[in-house]
C-alpha cells in the first residue's frame, strides 16, 4: 500500500489546481485519472466546442461579407477536417501543457485508471492500493441518454463524439433544445448543413425567462434552422439514407443524430459506497458549504457535486478548498453567485436571478430592457440581434441579475457580474463614465431605466 498526503481522484479544473496547491505546502499527492488531464473543458467542452464556433462563425461572417462591402467570389466552402483538426490541436495544445506542468513537479504522482474506494481512506488503482488522509472527488460528467424508442438501435452522436466529425451531416437532428444543444445546431447550420431541434419543453433554455428563450428561438430560426418545441414523443428508426426521427407533430430525414438531453455524474462506479459516501438520486454527491462530503476527509468538486456544470464554478471550487483547507481562509460554496453564457451568436451572458426567480422571491423589483438595436456598437457591427436585460432589489438598491443577448454578451455581462461580487448598488454604476462606442457603455443607461413592476 502507498500512503500520500491527499488524493485527488479527477484531473479537470478543479483537481490539478487544487493537487499543485498542496505540493505548495509540501505534501506528498497522487492525481489519478482514468482518460485525459484537464476533465471536459479541455478535451470535449470548452475548448475544443468554442474552436468550432469559432469556425463557424468566420463561416458565416464571410457568407454575409457583401453586407460590410466585402465581395468574396464564388461560394464559400467548409473543409471539416481543417476545421476538426484545428480545434483538436486546440486540445491537445492545452491537455500537453497541462501534461508537462504537472509531470514537471515534485511530489506529486500521476497515475492514469480507474480509481474505486476500498473505505473511507483507501482506493485502489491499476491493481494498487492507495491511502490517504484526504481525497478530493473531481470526477466529472458525461451525456445522459434518455430512454427513447429506437434509441439503442442508431448510431447516435453525443457532445463528446460529434467534436471529431471531419465530415459534414446533410441534415443533423439535435434532440435537446438547451445550452450544448443550441451551440452546436447554429454551428453546423453555419457550417452548411440542414438542421432540425427537437425540444420536449415548451421553449428552447428552459432556464431563461420567457423573453429571453423567445429571442433565442429567433435568432436561430433567422438562420434556417427548424425548431420544434413541446415535443411528447420521439422514435428513432434507420433508414436507407440515415435515420428517420418520429415526433408526435413532425417526421425528419436527417443523417446525423445529435442526443444533448443533458448531463449525469460520473459517481456511479466511485465504489462511493464502500467509503459510505452519500449521493442524491441523481448521482450528484451531497456536500455542505464547504465542498465537504458526509465522510469526514473526503471532499466532492466540480460537475460531480451538482453545484455548477462549468469549467469557472469547478475552479472556483478548488479556491474555495484550498482557501479554507491550506490558506486559514473561510470561503463558502454559498457566497457564489451563480454566472454562465451560451456560446449561440450573439451570445447570451447570464449572471444571478431571473426575472422569475426575482418575482418568486418576494422582493419588490425594477426591471429594465434595452434592444440591441439602440446600441452604437452593435449598428457599426451590424450585428443588432437580442437586448439586455437587468433586475434590481427596490429596497436595498442592489443588482439582483441581468443578462445580455447580443453582441459581446458573455464579455459586457462581466461589468454586473463584478459589481454584484462587490455588493455595489445600481445608483453607484450610473456614475461610471463608460468608454465609446462600446456595448458595456449602454449599462449605465440600462440601470438609469430601471422601473419598479
Amino acid at each position: 500500500m502507498k500512503s500520500f498526503d491527499a488524493i485527488v481522484i479527477g484531473a479537470g479544473q478543479a483537481g490539478p489546481f487544487l493537487a499543485a496547491r498542496m505540493i505548495e505546502k509540501g505534501m506528498k499527492v497522487a492525481l489519478i485519472e482514468r482518460k485525459f488531464l484537464g476533465g471536459t473543458c479541455v478535451n470535449a467542452g470548452c475548448m475544443p466546442t468554442k474552436t468550432l464556433v469559432a469556425s463557424a462563425r468566420a463561416a458565416h461572417v464571410a457568407r454575409n461579407g457583401a453586407t460590410y462591402g466585402v465581395t468574396i467570389p464564388g461560394e464559400i466552402a467548409i473543409d471539416m477536417k481543417v476545421v476538426r483538426a484545428r480545434a483538436e490541436t486546440v486540445t491537445m495544445n492545452a491537455r500537453n501543457g497541462l501534461i508537462g506542468w504537472l509531470t514537471g513537479m515534485e511530489g506529486i504522482t500521476v497515475i492514469y485508471g480507474h480509481a474505486r474506494f476500498e473505505d473511507p481512506k483507501t482506493v485502489s488503482v491499476n491493481g494498487e492500493t492507495l491511502t490517504a488522509p484526504r481525497i478530493f472527488l473531481n470526477v466529472g460528467a458525461r451525456p445522459v441518454i434518455p430512454e427513447l424508442s429506437g434509441v439503442n438501435d442508431i448510431d447516435y452522436l453525443t457532445s463528446t463524439s460529434i467534436i471529431h466529425l471531419d465530415t459534414l451531416p446533410r441534415h443533423l437532428a439535435v434532440i435537446g433544445g438547451s445550452y450544448i444543444g443550441l451551440e452546436f445546431a447554429q454551428m453546423y447550420r453555419r457550417f452548411g448543413a440542414e438542421v432540425s431541434v427537437i425540444e420536449h419543453g415548451p421553449k428552447l433554455a428552459s432556464r431563461e425567462d420567457e423573453d429571453i428563450s423567445d429571442a433565442i428561438a429567433d435568432v436561430l430560426r433567422s438562420e434556417g434552422i427548424d425548431i420544434h418545441t413541446g415535443v411528447s414523443d420521439i422514435a428513432f428508426a434507420r433508414s436507407s439514407d440515415g435515420i428517420t426521427v418520429a415526433t408526435d407533430s413532425a417526421r425528419i430525414d436527417a443523417s446525423h443524430v445529435l442526443i444533448a438531453t443533458g448531463r449525469k455524474p460520473n459517481t456511479d462506479d466511485l465504489g462511493l459506497d464502500a467509503a459510505g459516501v452519500i449521493t442524491d438520486k441523481h448521482g450528484y454527491i451531497t456536500v455542505d458549504d464547504k465542498l465537504a462530503t458526509n465522510v469526514e476527509g473526503i471532499w466532492a468538486l466540480g460537475d460531480c457535486n451538482g453545484h455548477g456544470a462549468f469549467t469557472h464554478t469547478s475552479y472556483n471550487d478548488f479556491e474555495i478548498a484550498a482557501a479554507n483547507l491550506l490558506d486559514g481562509d473561510d470561503r463558502n460554496l454559498s457566497s457564489r453567485i451563480p454566472a454562465y453564457a451560451l456560446y449561440i451568436d450573439p451570445p447570451l451572458g447570464r449572471v444571478g436571478m431571473t426575472e422569475k426567480q426575482a418575482r418568486a422571491s418576494g422582493r419588490k423589483i425594477m426591471i429594465s430592457t434595452r434592444p440591441m438595436s439602440r446600441v452604437g456598437r452593435a449598428n457599426e457591427r451590424g450585428e443588432t440581434k437580442g437586448f439586455m436585460k437587468v433586475i434590481a432589489d427596490a429596497e436595498t438598491k442592489k443588482i439582483l441579475g441581468a443578462a445580455i443577448l447580443g453582441i459581446e454578451g458573455d464579455e459586457v455581462i462581466h461589468g454586473i457580474i463584478d459589481a454584484m461580487n462587490a455588493g455595489t448598488t445600481y445608483p453607484a454604476l450610473q456614475w461610471s463614465v463608460p468608454i465609446h462606442p462600446t456595448v458595456s457603455e449602454l449599462i449605465p443607461t440600462l440601470l438609469g431605466d430601471l422601473k419598479p413592476v
